[in-house]
Parts: C-alpha cells; structure tokens; sequence
C-alpha cells in the first residue's frame, strides 16, 4: 500500500477541478486518483452531516482542513464516482450517494459508482469474461483508452483497489466479474423481498435506465442491467447495443450456469443485410 499512497499523493487533482493545465500530463479519459473508499468516507460524512453541508462542515466533521488540496482532490474524487454534488460552499449527498450510505444497497451502490468511472466502465467493457492483462499490459491498456503515459501507474492502482472494493475480483484478482449480489433479510439489493419499501425506493431510484425494474423479480446482476438501458427512443447505437447484450450474456452465465459443458457458447455480433 505504500507505493500506492506515494503514486496518489504526487497526483494532481482531478480533470477539471483546481489544477493548473500547464503542469501536469493531460489523460483524455476521466478516472479517479484516490480509491473508491476514499470517495465513500466522503459520502458517509455528508451523511452524517444530514445529507447536504457547508465544505467546511464537512471537513470539521471529517477532522480535516477545508483549503487544502488533499481535501478538494477527495471532494473532486467522490463527485466523479456519483456520490455527491458540490459548489464551492455546499456539498450534498446523489441518490447513488443516498444508496451507498444505506447498508442494506450499499454492495450494489458500489459497483454502480465504480461503473460511473468512464475509464473503469471502459476496462470493463474491453476485459469482461477475459483475463486481465498482468500489469505492464494492463497500465498499456489503460493508455490507449487515453490515460497520460505518466499517470498510468496511479491509474492501475487506484483501479485495482476499487474494483476490489466493489467486489469485481470475487472469482480472482486476475480477472473483473459482476458481483452478484444476493439478498439478505430486510436488505435491498433489486431482488424483490417481502415487498419492502426498500425495494421500491431502490427500484425508482435507478439512473441513466430507461425502466426503473418496478416488479422486476430476478437476480439484482441482471436487474442492474436492465437498470442501465437508455430511455426509450434515445441515441442507441449498434455497438453499444452489442456490449450491452454481450454483459446480459455474461451475467447470465454466472446467475444460470449451464450443469454440463457441451461446447456451445453464444456468439453476439453485427451483421450487414
């Protein structure tokens, strides 16, 4: 972990936060420089704080210092995971946020914020049902999708302590998987459940998904799929439907898997008429 606290520490805020453009080597792609449990440590204290706060509230309650860049850089990190909202004074608590403070949605709540990270979604995307390359493979990677050569070592890093966070490593470290999250009692996870409250606070709370799952009873790694389609007669090209079906197809293997291997396997592509 200490090479990991050194990488993050020399690291400059987060795109479009306080940071001087001229100093530091600019990724096309966003991704955080601190670790999704940083983010939630954040969430939590807005929370705690009763859902929105003064920043310096916040960083009173939180025993830190408000003006400093270590502060800003954690604020600027859990707004990129989807747990807050903030202006220069005031920091208030997403639905996702809601969700990730509330320990009955909380596993759920955080793969939708390690998802939010569009360098995360995109390493998911391109690796899902695949090996991950080992780490000087995995940093090329990450480059290609448009992080800085010079950040791609903090970039791993932080990825990998998220994605374990989330719960992506479950079968192997070497490999992402989507959780899947069953339900307990009294816990909200997308599963119908005693028809709890919490499920239908959960179910019309999804964002960014064309349905909201309302009487949707199926396995919440399914559901959060369905949860993430486009709105009806919204842009949704081929390609993304493709993946799309391509993650359907994956969590299928995982929620139903086959009792005998005959060496069949589903093959999704795009065809020309």
């Amino acid at each position: 972990m200490a090479e990991e606290a050194l990488a993050v520490d020399e690291q400059e805020p987060e795109q479009g936060e306080t940071q001087d453009p001229e100093k530091r080597d600019k990724s096309s792609i966003k991704f955080a420089y601190l670790p999704l449990e940083e983010a939630i440590t954040i969430a939590k204290g807005v929370h705690e704080c009763g859902g929105s706060c003064e920043i310096e509230q916040l960083a009173g309650h939180l025993q830190q210092k408000p003006k400093t860049g270590s502060f800003r850089l954690k604020l600027g990190t859990t707004k990129l995971f989807g747990l807050i909202t903030y202006s220069q004074a005031t920091a208030t608590l997403t639905s996702l946020g809601q969700r990730i403070c509330d320990s009955q949605q909380e596993q759920q709540a955080k793969v939708d914020a390690f998802l939010t990270i569009p360098l995360y979604q995109q390493v998911y995307e391109q690796f899902k049902g695949a090996t991950l390359p080992p780490t000087v493979g995995l940093e090329a990677a990450m480059v290609t999708m448009g992080v800085a050569p010079k950040q791609k070592t903090v970039a791993r890093q932080v990825f990998s302590r998220s994605a374990k966070l989330a719960g992506f490593f479950w079968s192997g470290e070497d490999r992402l998987v989507l959780p899947v999250i069953k339900s307990s009692a009294g816990a909200s996870t997308g599963e119908q459940s005693n028809g709890g409250a919490g499920q239908t606070d959960r179910r019309n709370s999804g964002s960014g998904g064309g349905g909201d799952g309302s009487g949707i009873d199926c396995d919440p790694a399914i559901l959060g799929l369905i949860k993430r389609l486009p709105k009806p007669d919204s842009d949704f090209p081929l390609e993304k439907q493709a993946r799309w079906l391509l993650a359907v197809s994956h969590a299928f293997a995982v929620v139903y898997p086959a009792k005998e291997d005959d060496g069949r396997s589903l093959k999704i592509e795009i065809t020309k008429d």
